[in-house]
């Protein structure tokens, strides 16, 4: 069945300004109205263009932009095997006009060639200097949608800022193509308000489930911070090794990722660490043998402490103080992001963490739980907001 003209659609077709920024709930058809668009520019093109769609990574595009970009085509007939290039994800319609999918973590691609149009999708995930060395290298408009679990650059940095920015704010009542099923899913959520509030109106808030909130971003390390120890958490196979410094600062924490990888043995491991400052490592204690391994290389560790209630505690802690993650610490932000509490099936939030993508913040919080948590984490100074070293803050 062919995607309908949903109102979601015509008010994204009415925007006219160079940078068009869509905010929703969800359901609110916001990506797959955007595709559409583009596809039906492309396909008009009297002179062939060049469209990107972008994305914080190659799975969330492929679980994402590329496959409603396919679900779209395939539904209207328009898809052809032969136009397709999978290895470069580069779709080439009959016009000479080209749609083409690369994550924003291939610093090769943000700083390539030019192009006419972009579509960043769930622009949230993505860092404000990505959208930058893009937009410079659009030619006609560029696209942005995202889900307002917290504000980020676009609120910071365009959204009444700029004269050439167009906003508009989609649910899923502009979604006409909606089972029943799907709005009474929704609308029963209504008594949720932290919830309601961004997938059901639209509006700015913070997810009610979410663990971290209110942590800041810097571009870099203040000089007059002190690195205070390097958490780790083991991975191999099917989870990645994550290494974490935690500097103190301004009375709070800076988190600085230094490793997110798979398939590191204990040897490669400490060659990372003793690459790095010297400092104390608290890695995971599970793993007493990769300890010791790291200590006959020369590395200072001690393991994690562990126990009942000990991940917990180690939560608070870190909810209790103001914390800060330099902007490279992508892998952290994204856990972050999405670090949440666990429901049961009514939705009811229970006080257990989830369990999976949480390698940096388990290696952070291991390094934290170890420090002093009565020891004042260092004398304050004056916050500067103007200063450069400081990014996007509210992730």
């Amino acid at each position: 069945m062919a995607y309908q003209a949903t109102t979601a659609l015509r008010k994204i077709a009415a925007l006219k300004k160079r940078i068009r920024i869509i905010q929703g709930g969800t359901s609110a058809s916001k990506t797959i109205s955007i595709l559409l668009f583009l596809i039906n520019a492309a396909q008009s093109d009297k002179t062939a263009t060049l469209t990107s769609v972008t994305a914080e990574s190659i799975p969330h595009l492929k679980r994402g932009a590329i496959r409603d970009f396919k679900n779209i085509m395939v539904s209207h007939n328009y898809w052809n095997d032969e136009l397709w290039n999978a290895t470069d994800s580069i779709y080439s319609f009959e016009t000479g006009s080209k749609i083409e999918f690369f994550s924003t973590d291939n610093a090769d691609k943000l700083r390539g060639g030019r192009r006419d149009r972009c579509f960043m999708n769930e622009a949230n995930n993505n860092t404000f200097d990505a959208f930058e060395q893009l937009e410079v290298r659009t030619k006609e408009y560029f696209f942005l949608d995202y889900n307002p679990t917290t504000s980020f650059w676009a609120h910071e940095e365009l959204i009444d800022l700029r004269d050439d920015v167009d906003f508009i704010i989609l649910t899923y009542l502009d979604n006409e193509g909606l089972s029943p099923e799907i709005v009474a899913s929704i609308e029963q959520r209504k008594s949720r308000p932290s919830w309601w509030r961004v997938y059901g109106e639209g509006q700015l808030g913070e997810v009610e489930t979410r663990i971290y909130t209110g942590w800041g971003v810097l571009d870099e390390i203040p000089p007059e911070a002190k690195l205070r120890r390097r958490g780790g958490d083991y991975g191999y196979t099917n989870d990645p090794t994550a290494l974490v410094d935690v500097y103190s600062w301004n009375g709070g924490y800076i988190l600085d990722e230094q490793l997110y990888k798979k398939g590191m043995s204990n040897k490669a491991i400490a060659d990372v660490i003793l690459s790095l400052e010297d400092v104390l490592n608290v890695m995971d204690s599970s793993e007493p043998k990769s300890n010791d391994e790291l200590k006959s290389y020369g590395v200072q560790v001690i393991g994690a402490t562990k126990g009942p209630g000990s991940v917990n505690q180690g939560i608070q802690l870190i909810q209790d103080a103001q914390v800060w993650v330099t902007k490279r610490s992508i892998n952290l932000l994204k856990e972050q992001r999405n670090y949440s509490w666990v429901t049961d099936r009514e939705g009811k939030i229970l006080n257990t963490p989830q369990d999976w993508d949480n390698h940096a913040l388990d290696a952070a919080r291991y390094a934290i739980s170890s420090m002093n948590p009565n020891e004042p984490a260092r004398k304050a100074y004056t916050f500067v907001p103007d200063e450069p070293i400081f990014g996007s803050i509210g992730l």
